[in-house]
């Protein structure tokens, strides 16, 4: 297990430095300058000079690379020159210097993804840990109601194979797979927020946490955490529906259900024992899959609904050019599908003695 997760720990830590290479990348070679981005217009040649020096765009490319990764690293390098952009003391790193070397301190912190262009200096790790919550609570609402829905009218469609439930069934979860996120959202706001508000008292738009009438009391809103969960869940709902049918039609023509038959068992011991169980395991790598690409698929839903998650947020971004908010919020999805990918892993050696942990 030791050297599974060793293992497994190596390679993640080389896909998440082609994911912060091409993140960088991509977003340095972006027509514009950064520091005129930040400065808007209010630039002027004095204040432009002063950026460019604080946030190390007067460096060449290859010298901001470094700088990024040097930010992101838990172990990492600082300047005791003051001014220099690497200088430890100037507030924005959380480090502890352990060692120095020369003029160089080596220090243990927390990664650092800079500061917003357009939020006065706020911290990108500031900004995730005001959003990320909300986008996960939503998420994994979402997932679970897609996996307790699927996964029970996947059972279901299967044991009633080729009847008219089983046919309304699949022709309703092709239609949940082929309608894009921002139309149900928009359908779903307008219908269940908008024309039948008086009956499901909904909302078009809110979020988790919402001000009272003051604007002085953050409270929770859980009903509004329910029109959004319901649309990101519809597409992975209709995928665990198909998943499960197939997979479970395919599991019980095996020879270890016949023998489990032939042993006495009653029909709902054989299902629930035997092969609900082992037909799980192409549901688990879709819902793994599903999980990790709502974090960045929520935008849509988020938009419309006015849910204060990561996906708005990455909107909001996009439209203000806030390039450190992007890149960390990509890096944060990324890390987010590694994390799960290793737990899915581990989940199936579980299920299925016959995967092994390599």
């Amino acid at each position: 297990m030791l050297s599974y997760f060793l293992n497994k720990l190596y390679y993640s830590l080389l896909t998440l430095f082609g994911v912060v290479t091409v993140i960088f990348l991509l977003f340095n070679v972006l027509p514009g300058d950064p520091a005129q981005m930040m400065l808007g217009q209010n630039e002027d040649s004095e204040q432009l000079a002063i950026v460019k020096k604080k946030y190390g765009f007067d460096k060449p490319l290859l010298t901001q690379y470094f700088y990024y990764l040097n930010d992101l690293s838990p172990l990492s390098f600082h300047s005791d020159s003051p001014g220099d952009y690497t200088y430890l003391t100037e507030g924005k790193y959380s480090a502890k210097s352990i060692l120095k070397i020369g003029r160089t301190n080596v220090a243990v912190k927390w990664p650092y993804l800079r500061e917003s262009f357009t939020k006065q200096g706020k911290k990108v790790s500031e900004v995730l840990a005001e959003t990320l919550p909300n986008t996960i609570i939503l998420a994994i609402t979402a997932i679970v109601i897609a996996m307790i829905l699927g996964l029970i009218l996947g059972v279901f469609s299967a044991l009633v194979k080729d009847s008219w439930i089983d046919k309304v069934i699949q022709v309703l979860s092709t239609l949940g797979m082929s309608v894009p996120s921002f139309f149900s959202a928009i359908l779903f706001a307008w219908i269940f927020g908008f024309v039948f508000h008086r009956y499901t008292n909904l909302e078009m738009t809110g979020s988790l946490y919402e001000l009272d009438d003051y604007g002085e009391t953050l409270s929770i809103r859980w009903k509004n955490l329910i029109l959004p969960a319901i649309v990101l869940g519809i597409r992975p709902l209709a995928v665990v529906i198909q998943l499960m049918r197939n997979s479970l039609l395919e599991v019980m023509g095996q020879d270890y259900i016949r023998t489990a038959r032939a042993k006495g068992l009653s029909e709902l011991k054989v299902i629930r024992d035997h092969a609900v169980k082992n037909a799980l395991n192409p549901v688990i790598t879709a819902i793994s899959g599903w999980f990790a690409s709502m974090l960045a698929g929520a935008v849509f839903v988020e938009y419309v609904f006015g849910w204060n998650g990561l996906g708005k947020e990455i909107v909001n971004a996009l439209n203000t050019l806030d390039l450190p908010v992007i890149m960390g919020s990509v890096l944060i999805i990324a890390m987010m599908f590694i994390i799960i990918n290793i737990f899915v892993d581990v989940i199936y050696a579980k299920l299925d003695p016959k995967v092994k942990l390599n």
